[in-house]
């Protein structure tokens, strides 16, 4: 791709290097670590599912079981696998003894970690199996009843009550939405467990559970049958239990998961050290599963400016690329997240984001971009804000974004409404159409507003690079350069479940999901 914004390569290969290199060095501590909710992760890939008689999840029964031992660092796979050894019982069979009290793991004689390993073998193979038949299925509807047209129409629904959310989602999709977004409950993200079951009630959203997940997808499998459209399904892989969902997503097809832990530790207090170790595990799932994930950078400007913290964005967008580069994940399944939130009444302000989403396309050119909405500014006035929308729309079809979460004339008064979503879908649909290869043909003046904005942005982000890579991220983010928001590293939700892995650790699943090309 020919550069319209006139950046120089030098400066992009500059800055993927120094975001290569804070990987790495991330990697390091990653890989040195687990944590209880990757260990229900490894629970649950084995096929453990279900609750106790007073509705504790089984994977948290389990693992709690593991830590209150002082167990954690030699992990679930070890301890389930001997478990079989001794026993001869499944993994479920095995959980449901450890929750009635008739079972203790630490009791067992021990075999060796191969043999551990071997046991395990049937359960892994059963997931597996599983999980490429949802991979199968997604592309025979992608084959045969075919997809919309990028950027895709993505929109949200959030009634706290899963079989209403069914009635909204199948509604958007005959508006012409392409992704249904179930908004997850208020908080959901602070709660160490994840509920079970289909749920009738929530706050600002939707429970995250894996029978809401099942539900929603049949729903979306219908309509789009329907309307000759594989409409995708999205949620939220973040927060206390990321990679648990992770591995629930790709067990009931999941498309699209919203994926970042420096959000989890910015603007939900989740600690720096549990969210990074368990985002890899989140990530080479989703890698596997062939889901897009969403990062989080939008999010920097509803508490930084849009104009003087760009650079921010676009210096984590090279972040999460690295850490997704890392988790094997194609460049096609990055949604990088930004944002169209800098304030209307700014001189030029069209210009400059313009020019903020053009060089996202350059820098990332395979990359699923997602693009979100104004917000911040939008006042309950709904004839500027679907004036607002109209221009953040323009912007989408001209510089190719592949992800539209397409904005309401009401945010700012309420969750959308089913006309509402109607005439924001329509508002999209006729820019999209009538402005489709826009970008084909308008060129940028040479020096201009927009190369030079472009410029000056990314020449901030490689420096910004620089700095997190010689001072580390951890304490990067302890200073609050991203999003105004400091964080510090034993502070924040979720530190006591951290640990140092032991010389009978394994995580089998890790190689297993990230062989895949």
């Amino acid at each position: 791709m020919k550069s319209k914004l006139n950046l120089d390569a030098k400066v992009v290969d500059s800055a993927r290097q120094h975001a290569a290199n804070i990987a790495h060095s991330m990697q390091d501590f990653i890989d040195r670590h687990t944590t209880v909710s990757t260990e229900r992760t490894i629970v649950r890939l084995l096929g453990i599912d279900g609750v106790d008689e007073v509705d504790n999840p089984l994977p948290n029964v389990v693992v709690d079981h593991i830590k209150e031992a002082g167990a954690l660092p030699t992990g679930a796979a070890y301890l389930l696998g001997n478990a079989i050894v001794q026993t001869g019982k499944a993994p479920q069979e095995i959980a449901e003894e450890i929750a009635a009290g008739k079972l203790n793991l630490m009791e067992l004689p021990t075999c060796s970690v191969e043999e551990a390993g071997e046991a395990l073998k049937p359960a892994i193979k059963a997931t597996f199996e599983r999980i490429d038949a949802q991979k199968a299925k997604r592309a025979e509807y992608l084959a045969t009843i075919g997809e919309g047209k990028e950027p895709y129409i993505y929109v949200i629904v959030a009634t706290g009550n899963i079989y209403e959310d069914v009635i909204q989602a199948q509604a958007a999709a005959r508006q012409g939405a392409d992704i249904i977004a179930v908004i997850r409950t208020t908080a959901q993200s602070l709660l160490d467990y994840v509920p079970y079951g289909a749920t009738t009630e929530g706050f600002g959203g939707t429970y995250a559970t894996q029978e809401n997940f099942r539900i929603m997808r049949k729903a979306l499998d219908e309509v789009g049958e329907e309307v000759g459209r594989y409409i995708r399904l999205c949620n939220y892989s973040s927060g206390m239990c990321m990679p648990e969902i992770a591995a629930m997503g790709a067990l009931e097809r999941l498309d699209v998961m919203l994926n970042d832990a420096i959000y989890g530790i910015l603007f939900r207090d989740i600690n720096m050290q549990r969210t990074l170790v368990d985002q890899f595990m989140s990530r080479v799932i989703i890698g596997y599963c062939g889901i897009i994930f969403n990062s989080g950078e939008d999010n920097y400007l509803t508490t930084d400016d849009a104009i003087e913290a760009a650079h921010t964005v676009t210096a984590s967008q090279f972040i999460n690329e690295q850490f997704a580069v890392l988790a094997n994940i194609p460049e096609e399944q990055m949604g990088l997240g930004h944002a169209f939130e800098m304030d209307p009444n700014t001189e030029d302000g069209f210009l400059l984001e313009l020019a903020q989403a053009q060089m996202a396309r350059e820098i990332f050119p395979k990359a699923r971009l997602k693009y979100m909405p104004p917000t911040k500014f939008m006042t309950g006035n709904i004839f500027k804000g679907h004036l607002q929308d109209a221009l953040f729309n323009l912007v989408t079809v001209w510089t190719n974004q592949s992800l539209l979460l397409t904005g309401m004339l009401t945010e700012a008064i309420h969750t959308p409404l089913m006309q509402d979503r109607y005439l924001a879908i329509e508002n999209a649909q006729y820019i999209f159409n009538n402005c489709r290869h826009i970008g084909d043909e308008i060129e940028f003046k040479q020096d201009g507003i927009i190369q030079r904005r472009a410029q000056e942005v990314l020449a901030k982000a490689d420096a910004l690079l620089a700095e997190v890579e010689e001072n580390g991220l951890f304490d990067t983010i302890q200073k609050g350069i991203f999003g105004g928001v400091k964080r510090p590293f034993d502070g924040g939700h979720g530190l006591e479940g951290v640990c140092t892995k032991g010389e009978n650790y394994f995580n089998p699943f890790i190689a297993l999901f990230m062989d895949h090309e």
